[in-house]
């Protein structure tokens, strides 16, 4: 049987097996186990074992249990309540003002967690609510807080771009400095399109009324500005000393784990219960990544002895003569199909192996090291549309399990699909101009 054969009967069984329910960590080590055995006989589970020190070694995968905390801390102590009521009087008197706070509300959580479950448990129990009672339309605001969380995963400390570091062999550093620009811009569309939504229909997103805003005074709309001002601290805190070399990765994070646990203390928010809470989280969760990200290694070991990603090349280059860029939007579109029905992580394991060394041998007229920095948000964003899309985005049954009764699955699925199409915009935007993305690694790395 030939090398390619071989490479897609393993993809093939293991879509085959994750179709049965069973863990993706547990069905794509298996496939690589077995594979091996079968390709090199004995001796060849020991792959598997190689992956696995090379995850105990990989000394900037200690951050990942810190910004997971971190995410837990500030959402089961509601830390971003201030911060919200800040929007909320300053943006309040705009059409569709409060759901702009919420997008902003959105990227300094994003900024502060790297995870999207955080934003979705901060957004339902503090903003949605709030907008509901005030009127909005439940259509609208359950794709605002959906696609408003779906940035913790660009925006650094973003943990799928760690995820894809350690597959990628790219440098954090860079790759989260890469995903400040498109983060913030893809931000800057949504608030537009609320803007217009609002412009053209003024129901979908009521101001304040006048007896609102004459009960705001002064004193009490700059005072909103200071206590406010604790998630911008425990931002800056952490990644201003990263950003220029005085703490690592891990003891940034670290920074930030303190930083944002006193801020509880002195808010008088921290308890045994929101201890315990997110820290069992935190275990379930760092423990998950682990076993996947072992898999995943154990995966691409087989695939690389395989020289599957050569096979690969030779066929979409030498034999079916396509160019770089076709080459990389069939990638983008395997990952938008795989996307209604995987998650993030998933996506990532099963294709690292195969499209990540592929992409880095295109000629796009950068270095390879940019190539991977590019590829890398260019990957992320495409998962953040993955969170949205039905029928199994990851984002919906979050909303889901977080919003009221009255806000149907329906209603769930119809509400993202304008934020999808931006999402879509935004992607395409990066692409064809990689300097959105590479600008700021660059200046800060020459």
């Amino acid at each position: 049987m030939s090398y390619e054969m071989i490479a897609l009967l393993m993809f093939s069984t293991m879509l085959l097996l994750m179709m049965t329910g069973q863990r993706v960590f547990a069905v794509i080590g298996f496939v690589a186990v077995f594979s091996a055995l079968m390709l090199w006989g004995t001796g060849g589970e020991r792959m598997g074992f190689s992956a696995s020190m090379k995850l105990m070694k990989w000394y900037p995968l200690l951050s990942l249990p810190m910004f997971v905390f971190m995410g837990y801390v500030m959402s089961e102590a509601r830390l971003a309540d201030d911060l919200y009521r800040m929007f909320h009087i300053w943006f309040g008197r705009v059409r569709g003002g409060l759901a702009i706070g919420t997008i902003l509300l959105m990227v300094l959580i994003s900024a502060m967690n790297g995870l999207s479950v955080a934003g979705m448990a901060i957004g339902s129990t503090i903003a949605l609510p709030e907008l509901l009672r005030r009127g909005y339309d439940k259509r609208m605001v359950t794709g605002v807080i959906q696609a408003g969380s779906s940035l913790g995963i660009l925006i650094p400390p973003s943990v799928v771009l760690v995820l894809y570091a350690m597959i990628a062999r790219a440098p954090v550093s860079e790759l989260w400095l890469a995903g400040i620009v498109p983060g913030l811009l893809m931000a800057a569309l949504f608030i537009l399109l609320i803007l217009i939504r609002c412009r053209v229909q003024p129901e979908l997103g009521p101001a304040l009324s006048d007896d609102e805003r004459v009960s705001i005074t002064a004193a009490e709309k700059w005072g909103s500005l200071k206590a406010g001002l604790l998630p911008f601290a425990i931002f800056g805190g952490m990644m201003v000393p990263f950003i220029y070399g005085y703490t690592s990765l891990v003891e940034s994070s670290v920074v930030g784990v303190v930083m944002t646990v006193a801020g509880a203390v002195i808010k008088g928010r921290m308890n045994r219960a929101v201890f315990e809470v997110a820290t069992r989280s935190t275990l379930g969760i760092s423990a998950m990544f682990m076993w996947v990200i072992l898999a995943a290694l154990s995966f691409g070991a087989v695939f690389d002895g395989l020289g599957a990603v050569k096979a690969v090349e030779n066929l979409f280059i030498d034999q079916l003569h396509m160019g770089p860029w076709t080459i990389l939007i069939l990638m983008q579109l395997s990952f938008l199909l795989m996307g209604m029905f995987l998650d993030d992580t998933a996506m990532l394991v099963i294709v690292a192996p195969l499209y990540v060394p592929l992409v880095a041998g295109l000629d796009f007229g950068m270095p390879r090291g940019d190539v991977l920095i590019w590829y890398g948000v260019l990957y992320t964003i495409t998962c953040q549309i993955a969170y949205l899309t039905p029928p199994f985005g990851y984002n919906l049954f979050l909303m889901r399990a977080f919003a009221p009764p009255e806000i149907t699955m329906g209603d769930i699925y119809s509400s993202v699909w304008p934020f999808v199409l931006v999402m879509v915009a935004a992607l395409a935007l990066i692409m064809i101009f990689p300097e959105l993305a590479l600008w700021l690694p660059n200046m800060i790395y020459p």
